[in-house]
């Protein structure tokens, strides 16, 4: 890769194309909510979103060069830019908000957090994101692009630039979608089979089986590949086939806390809510640290350079090196801290805007230079959130802020920072696809502001939604993220927490550094129940079925395989995900002494066989799409 000094964009410096449209906007603005909300969905299913920046511009190319018939690269890269908004603004706003309407619904004196509450802390935490990446953009795009790969902001320019060579693959995305809506309307709107299987092993006390047979799963498993979705699973392996069959052998008809239940009379999943879980949350969390302080060189790095590189003016008037004036950064992050201290509607006093603050830069930095090494997915978000939780806690409980209202507050802290972490990694993408195809930085900046103000009153509308149909926490939105996060609150301010089964959880992170295995993922599976896990692995297989099916084909054939799966797996979530805010509206609206979702309810008439059979014809599909454009090629 060339450095930035040899470094010539695709669209040169000098040359002006259409870029922040009224039609990249209006789009833009689309796909964040779309996008948005159906990461939402799916990060309250399993505790993971996916990035949306490359099914955003795939989308983008097909509606602005195939039906509006406009040619500007710029302007699908503005799409783009906008729509990854939602995904980014969703996944830090589902880690810790639920935690709120979880306290709500366990208290009945206690108001969930209404829609103003939730608009403001998620704008706040997307508009300190976007204002805290600009004074790192020169040393992080610019100074290291020979250095830092970004690998989703890389990719995303490639489709860009492959899309102007005139090839789309807009309709896999769309295929991916249809079919993985209609597939989620059939599992869990007309219920004709369980979504989830489950097996209880006898023989085997203490254990189970099952898998959630649903699109996105095994779309996820798809993008995150063969080794992700394999440490995963080998966490649900520990969980369900090592831990839990051991506790239920040496509990017998003992009575251990938390449990009300004596062991013997408990059911595999019984176990794993009651010890399993807390055990996972240490395991999660420790994993969250220990990724922390392992990037704490990179952190001074970047933060040395940010600061000394401040006001730097090399070639300003070029257009590719605009970016927004650093009066606006400085002054807009300052208003907005105020805004959080005085709102009435957000519980955040002087103190917690000041943690949000320097936590938020400081996060910002840390969360740019990660995804710059090892891309989104593997950015330790939730890690920054449960150190921000345990430090913010500790100093409200410290200064006479306690109970309730201290835990609500230390979540809107962690949200608004856990916001901030994840804005800013998903804006530092971005504006490396827009350095490589020769976007204009404050163009981009002012649309990443755009699809934050838009995702954040989007979002509290969804998540409202979604409580009244099912309720957080509940078996059809787990909200693991979220779970955790309540767990280490409740923890540090009241000390409910079963210290010695998270130790357990501490000790099994530790192994598993020691061993030199990525620890977040193992500790996911550990955390999240086996049927979560296990249609993850089953995508994970695909993919690599298919990378080796076709290891002696050339490398751009291999790459078009992967990249359809790609493609196709990002349809088949965006698509369950808008299908499961669909049947949320229906669980809500009533009709004829029930519910619409209730009505049309069929009990699944074809049991967990009726299951199997309909997700082994969608994994059908996920190959075939894969193999598509192979075969269209001959």
């Amino acid at each position: 890769m060339a450095n930035s000094k040899n470094f010539k964009p695709y669209v040169p410096a000098d040359k002006v194309m259409p870029e922040l449209t009224f039609t990249s906007i209006i789009l833009g603005a689309l796909l964040a909510v779309i996008f948005g909300g159906a990461n939402a969905y799916l990060g309250l299913r399993v505790g993971m979103t996916v990035s949306a920046s490359i099914p955003a511009a795939v989308v983008s190319m097909g509606i602005i060069r195939k039906i509006l018939r406009k040619d500007s690269i710029l302007e699908n890269n503005m799409v783009q830019t906008i729509g990854s908004a939602g995904e980014s603004l969703a996944a830090g706003a589902i880690f810790t908000l639920p935690a709120l309407f979880m306290w709500a619904d366990e208290n009945s004196s206690i108001s969930a957090p209404h829609f103003l509450e939730i608009a403001a802390i998620t704008i706040c935490g997307g508009l300190l994101g976007v204002l805290f990446m600009v004074p790192l953009r020169t040393a992080l795009i610019v100074e290291e692009h020979g250095t830092l790969p970004f690998p989703e902001g890389t990719a995303c320019a490639e489709v860009l630039l492959a899309g102007e060579s005139g090839g789309s693959k807009s309709k896999i995305v769309f295929s991916g979608l249809g079919i993985a809506a209609a597939y989620k309307f059939i599992a869990d709107g007309l219920r004709l089979f369980p979504s989830e299987t489950h097996w209880e092993i006898k023989k085997f006390k203490g254990s189970g089986f099952g898998i959630d047979v649903l699109p996105a799963l095994a779309g996820v498993g798809y993008i995150c590949g063969i080794k992700i979705a394999g440490y995963m699973f080998s966490g649900g392996i520990i969980a369900w086939f090592v831990l839990m069959p051991l506790i239920s052998l040496f509990g017998g008809d003992a009575l251990v806390a938390p449990s009300d239940k004596i062991i013997s009379e408990m059911s595999a999943n019984e176990i794993w809510s009651s010890y399993v879980r807390y055990i996972g949350a240490g395991a999660v969390a420790a994993g969250g640290i220990i990724s922390l302080i392992k990037t704490l060189p990179t952190i001074i790095k970047t933060f040395r350079k940010a600061i000394t590189g401040f006001g730097h003016k090399e070639a300003e008037s070029m257009r590719t090196n605009r970016d927004l004036p650093m009066p606006f950064v400085i002054g807009g992050a300052l208003v907005i801290a105020i805004i959080i201290w005085i709102m009435p509607s957000v519980p955040i006093s002087f103190l917690g805007a000041l943690i949000i603050v320097i936590f938020g830069f400081f996060f910002a930095t840390v969360s740019s230079r990660m995804v710059g090494l090892v891309g989104s997915s593997n950015n330790p978000v939730s890690g920054m959130a449960i150190a921000t939780l345990l430090i913010a806690t500790a100093l409200l409980k410290a200064t006479g802020t306690d109970g309730y209202k201290g835990m609500a507050s230390a979540i809107c802290i962690g949200t608004v920072i856990c916001i901030v972490a994840a804005m800013s990694g998903d804006t530092s993408q971005d504006l490396k696809t827009g350095y490589i195809v020769g976007a204009t930085p404050i163009y981009q900046q002012t649309g990443e502001l755009i699809g934050a103000v838009i995702s954040g009153l989007a979002i509290g509308g969804i998540m409202y939604l979604l409580n009244n149909a099912w309720g957080y926490s509940s078996p059809e939105l787990p909200a693991p993220q979220a779970s955790l996060m309540k767990l280490v609150v409740e923890g540090v301010m009241g000390g409910s927490l079963p210290w010695g089964l998270v130790f357990c959880g501490i000790g099994v992170a530790v192994a598993i550094e020691i061993l030199g295995l990525p620890i977040l993922p193992v500790a996911i599976g550990l955390y999240l129940p086996i049927h979560l896990s296990s249609p993850i692995f089953i995508g994970g297989v695909i993919r690599w079925f298919l990378e080796n099916k076709n290891k002696n084909s050339s490398d751009n054939e291999r790459k078009s395989v992967v990249e359809n799966g790609i493609l196709y797996s990002s349809g088949l979530i965006a698509g369950e995900g808008l299908v499961g805010i669909l049947l949320a509206v229906l669980a809500i609206i009533p009709f004829k002494d029930d519910t619409v979702a209730g009505f049309i309810n069929l009990g699944g008439i074809l049991g967990n066989t009726g299951g199997i059979i309909f997700f082994i014809l969608l994994l059908a599909t996920l190959v075939y799409f894969s193999l598509y454009k192979d075969r269209a090629a001959d």
